[in-house]
């Protein structure tokens, strides 16, 4: 049976994901919370194909974890012999030399495009955070657009501890908003981040009590959606753009969006 986005339920559970659709927000939920929703190969696919198949209706889209965790990081059994249960060994092929370098390089840029998708324009998406956020759940809280944190969150790059680098896309974030050097002191020393701090940080746009943390999400869904759509999306693309526009670029991108909106604005108006 396919689920609400166009995805197979037992695909997702298996991957151990869930999604549900309501109206125009979407929810996204982790649901492995037997292992604090750890993270496999098989769930970066499957959030890859989620982002391929969401309705054009979804405008908000919320990740969340199930359980007191939002995501414990990649299944450590992923670097153990035999891999995890029902997936390929990526460590056992290296291994014995049947995976070379151009593989891992596709293998890897496959795992990323379950986090990339998160930064379209044409949606907006809220990390709803509670508990630990360690490595690949960090890397996926940092792909959202915004953060929402309970209060008892704790944030940790910790692949540079396990002798492996962030490869989830999320050096490039986590750059853009504390800067090089924070970054490099929280990935390589692999400290934790409270909640307290990632707010500081600016790693967290609201930090409420635990209880609130479902409700303060559901009103910033409300909020976003009260914003007309094309406005969000030109908006979102314009911003996203400019840490890597010069002030002048930026002002012509500015005038190119508006002349879009005005046109489009003018075209409804005409058809009454």
């Amino acid at each position: 049976m396919a689920g609400p986005g166009g995805v197979a339920e037992g695909d997702l559970e298996a991957a151990g994901l869930r999604l549900s659709v309501t109206g125009e927000v979407a929810t996204v939920s982790l649901a492995r919370p037997e292992r604090r929703n750890a993270m496999t190969g098989r769930t970066w696919e499957a959030l890859a194909h989620v982002g391929q198949t969401l309705s054009d209706s979804v405008r908000i889209v919320v990740i969340k974890g199930e359980g007191p965790s939002f995501s414990s990081g990649i299944d450590l059994n992923m670097f153990r012999p035999g891999g995890v249960e029902g997936e390929t060994s990526l460590v056992d092929r290296i291994a014995d030399g049947s995976a070379d370098d151009a593989e891992l390089d596709t293998v890897i840029a496959g795992y990323q495009e379950g986090f990339r998708w998160l930064r379209r324009p044409d949606i907006v998406t809220v990390a709803a955070v509670r508990g630990h956020a360690i490595g690949a759940g960090f890397q996926l809280a940092l792909s959202c657009d915004l953060r929402v944190l309970a209060d008892d969150a704790q944030l940790c790059m910790k692949e540079p501890a396990l002798g492996l680098v962030p490869d989830l896309t999320g050096t490039k974030p986590l750059v853009d908003l504390v800067g090089a050097n924070r970054a490099m002191e929280l990935c390589l020393t692999a400290r934790t981040v409270s909640a307290a701090e990632a707010r500081e940080l600016r790693l967290a746009e609201l930090v409420v009590e635990g209880a609130q943390l479902d409700a303060a999400v559901d009103d910033l869904a409300a909020a976003l959606l009260a914003v007309p759509r094309e406005a969000a999306t030109a908006t979102k693309e314009l911003l996203r753009g400019a840490p890597g526009r010069t002030l002048e670029e930026q002002a012509v991108a500015e005038r190119r969006a508006q002349a879009g909106r005005l046109t489009a604005m003018a075209a409804q108006a005409a058809r009454g």
